[in-house]
């Protein structure tokens, strides 16, 4: 995107979503009852947005959206949680990215929301997370404000330690290319944040890692 320095972020993303498993948003699908409420985390492994490290920090929305996300017939809300150790440099590139307007990957699903976006408000917090290395289970936490667990999914024909994975998802939340989709259930999402209150224990979650560079 014109004026956006080159930038490339490795990391871990995950979900913790309203919809029945398995989220027919990985599979380019409608979500369940035609909306999503939703906490989407991502955590950086290691990048940079021109001169700015941002290894090691974490960004968090929640909110909904309504309609096919795929289809480009959608709109939608948020609010916005950066990691508090950002710095004021780091704190000012991460939504860029995320938000779509520094070009890649993030800015081909921004322009899918025809409806438009609101966001609704933008915090520093303290944002604790988990990804276990085998993806046995996941989740981020901010004190009194958001609570999203999940664990792999697992059954009664499960190898133990194995977990169901997606490769080659139609509709991945991080983009074409080899990322392995790990399927899990919640165990509890629960916000109380910028408006939006709710909470479950029984629906879709998902670990998708990511790789984006742009403009």
């Amino acid at each position: 995107m014109t004026g956006s320095p080159a930038w490339h972020i490795v990391g871990d993303w995950f979900d913790n979503c309203s919809c029945a498993v398995a989220c027919p948003c990985t599979f380019a699908q409608p979500p369940d009852n035609g909306f999503c409420d939703s906490v989407l985390f991502w955590h950086i492994q290691r990048g940079r947005y021109g001169d700015v490290n941002l290894d090691g920090l974490s960004f968090l929305r929640v909110g909904r959206w309504e309609g096919d996300l795929w289809a480009g017939k959608v709109k939608g809300s948020a609010g916005i949680f950066i990691d508090e150790r950002a710095d004021e440099r780091q704190a000012e590139a991460l939504p860029l990215i995320f938000g779509g307007r520094a070009g890649g990957f993030p800015a081909q699903v921004a322009a899918l929301f025809t409806g438009g976006r609101q966001v609704r408000g933008v915090e520093r917090a303290r944002i604790t997370f988990e990804i276990a290395p085998d993806r046995a289970h996941w989740g981020a936490e901010i004190a009194g404000k958001v609570k999203a667990w999940a664990k792999a999914l697992t059954g009664p024909t499960s190898l133990p330690g194995k977990y169901p994975q997606l490769m080659n998802a139609p509709g991945s939340e991080t983009g074409p290319g080899p990322q392995l989709v790990t399927w899990g259930k919640s165990t509890i999402c629960s916000v109380d944040a910028f408006g939006y209150k709710f909470q479950w224990t029984t629906s879709s979650s998902k670990h998708i890692p990511f790789d984006w560079a742009g403009p």
